[in-house]
């Protein structure tokens, strides 16, 4: 092409690009969700919280209104908005920002947000090491059942408000008291759940919690695998499992396998053999069954159709 015509089509280009970016300042975005997610081989990891620190309480960062497709380094997220509009998007699920409501993130969630206007509200980040040292066990209950939901639609209430300025108020304190920390987020907590959807009553026993933990940290497609981690049997574990989640424990972990699947064909471009292999398939051609026996579409097929 000679030095005219390749000016023309820069100049066709340029301004393609601006009429776009005028017209539907949408665009980039929406390119953005689709195409990044899909140029890296693995799942970003973020760590918002020290290594010394168990517990973060504070307001919502407004800094942090765009972000990319991301996971949490072993901890739990609860971010409440007060004001604030746009969408949050959670295993390519798109949740719009209508305050006042509560967003619940599980550490093998990935999540990333869109806001369009300066946010208003808090975060909790809690790891398992504050679980595992809390005094008021009533506090995992709370917490395993607020991780059951993605999106917690409140209505305004001054008391929630309230809790979450005192919390952030204790922790800077120069001497946090523990015990105040756990009394106002089992305050907070209650008062969440009870705008809940979900008003049944909490019977969960360790091990269905236990379970669903140990699937977090490893997948296998194997119920005695975890059995024997759990030390029951594979009888007892269905039982279990039936009792917490109406499944049987093998319909929980195809639960847990489909959706890890589904987020590495959207947010990484690695092969279906490379996923096969990380989801623990010696062979890729029983994955590709193994998906489409679960989703009705093979898991190319799912990758291509799938936008962000």
């Amino acid at each position: 092409m000679d030095i005219v015509g390749h000016s023309y089509t820069c100049t066709i280009v340029f301004y393609y690009i601006v009429v776009i970016e005028t017209l539907n300042t949408c665009f980039y975005f929406k390119f953005h969700r689709f195409f990044l997610p899909l140029m890296k081989k693995s799942i970003a990891v973020y760590t918002k919280i020290p290594n010394v620190t168990d517990i973060k309480i504070e307001p919502f960062d407004v800094n942090k209104r765009y972000t990319k497709p991301h996971r949490h380094n072993k901890y739990i997220e609860l971010v409440y908005f007060r004001a604030g509009s746009g969408f949050h998007y959670m295993d390519s699920t798109a949740y719009e920002i209508k305050p006042p409501l509560v967003f619940v993130i599980n550490n093998n969630e990935v999540h990333h947000w869109e806001i369009d206007t300066i946010p208003e509200g808090f975060v909790i980040i809690i790891k398992e090491g504050f679980l595992e040292k809390i005094i008021d066990k009533h506090i995992n209950q709370q917490l395993y059942r607020l991780k059951k939901q993605q999106m917690i639609t409140l209505q305004t209430d001054e008391s929630i408000d309230k809790l979450f300025e005192v919390l952030c108020f204790e922790m800077k304190q120069p001497s946090i008291q523990k015990e105040v920390i756990e009394g106002g987020l089992k305050a907070l907590f209650a008062k969440i759940i009870g705008y809940s959807n979900r008003t049944e009553r909490f019977e969960n026993s360790d091990k269905s919690i236990y379970f669903e933990e140990l699937l977090k940290q490893e997948l296998r497609n194997d119920v005695s695998f975890y059995a024997d981690l759990l030390n029951v049997t594979t009888q007892q574990l269905n039982v279990i499992c039936k009792k917490s989640f109406s499944k049987t424990a093998s319909q929980v972990i195809i639960t847990f396998i489909i959706q890890e699947a589904k987020r590495q064909l959207v947010y990484t471009d690695r092969t279906i053999s490379e996923i096969a292999y990380s989801l623990d398939f010696k062979d890729v051609s029983h994955f590709v069954k193994y998906f489409k026996r679960h989703t009705e579409i093979t898991p190319l097929v799912f990758k291509q159709s799938t936008s962000i």
